[in-house]
């Protein structure tokens, strides 16, 4: 049985296609069979995972709007060792097609099924908007991973997006939840950093991960050359980051971790703090 988590964040910048990329590479590495659906039209994961974006002529966008089949469109990217369901401007088209079409919400939730069986894991790279694209990627999947900097704006937008996977919850998907937050570009010297990701662990509990992202040049660097970080520089903090959490997600699915769907009733807070952003080593 395959699971599906859409990795969204409507706060941009948060290392949320970094996560699908170097995420999915985890997993495969791991011995997980693994599929990659770029569903932003930057096609920023698909070139990171190492497949030319430029180069598709057959893309999710034509999945989208049923002129293929999904298995038609599965490109194989090397580096990483998982399929992905690539992306392009091409895309862009699909928000405006997607709008005048029958059952507009369900398209990639039906297009999945048809190859789901293949995969352990399906990770969604959303765009950072609400948008018929990101509605798509949440009615389609079980769980919403959040990647998060743990900075004051971006505690802002969490409630916007907690309110937005309610009502998708509500409306067209009830089996949707919050499967876990991951907090990216983790620097620990910096004092704000270490208050919101005390508010995180008090208000998600459980479905915090305990694996954090840090601050790193080798995963910034990666994606100019086509490569998830686990094959670009593997030693790396952000490499070894990736490895703990693609191990942490198999044991919660083990039953090792307790579920994640429940919140607890107070919400996060925090208050404007002037800070440096200090750059993490290898």
């Amino acid at each position: 049985m395959s699971r599906t988590f859409a990795i969204t964040n409507q706060k941009g910048g948060v290392g949320k296609t970094t996560t699908s990329v170097n995420l999915a590479a985890a997993l495969a590495h791991e011995g997980q069979t693994v599929l990659l659906v770029d569903l932003d039209p930057q096609g920023n994961a698909t070139m990171g995972s190492g497949i030319d974006k430029n180069e598709q002529e057959i893309t999710i966008y034509d999945v989208l709007t049923e002129q293929i089949e999904p298995s038609t469109a599965l490109v194989r990217s090397e580096e990483g060792g998982f399929d992905v369901l690539p992306a392009n401007g091409d895309l862009t088209a699909a928000e405006v097609e997607l709008l005048d079409m029958m059952m507009k919400e369900h398209r990639l939730r039906h297009a999945l099924k048809k190859i789901s069986a293949s995969y352990e894991y399906i990770i969604i790279d959303c765009p950072p908007s609400l948008s018929m694209l990101t509605v798509n990627a949440l009615t389609a999947a079980e769980g919403v991973i959040i990647p998060m900097q743990c900075e004051y704006y971006a505690l802002e937008g969490l409630s916007a997006l907690l309110e937005t996977v309610n009502q998708i919850q509500a409306v067209l998907n009830p089996d949707l939840r919050v499967e876990g937050v991951i907090r990216t570009m983790y620097d620990p010297r910096n004092s704000l950093t270490n208050e919101v990701s005390a508010q995180l662990n008090e208000y998600f509990s459980e479905a915090l991960y305990k694996t954090v992202i840090p601050r790193n040049v080798r995963l910034a660097e990666a994606p100019s050359f086509g490569e998830p970080i686990i094959t670009y520089d593997p030693q790396s903090k952000g490499a070894k980051a990736y490895f703990e959490l693609a191990q942490e997600m198999i044991q919660r699915h083990q039953g090792d971790v307790p579920d994640s769907a429940g919140l607890n009733e107070t919400g996060p807070a925090g208050q404007a703090v002037s800070y440096e952003v200090v750059e993490g080593d290898q």
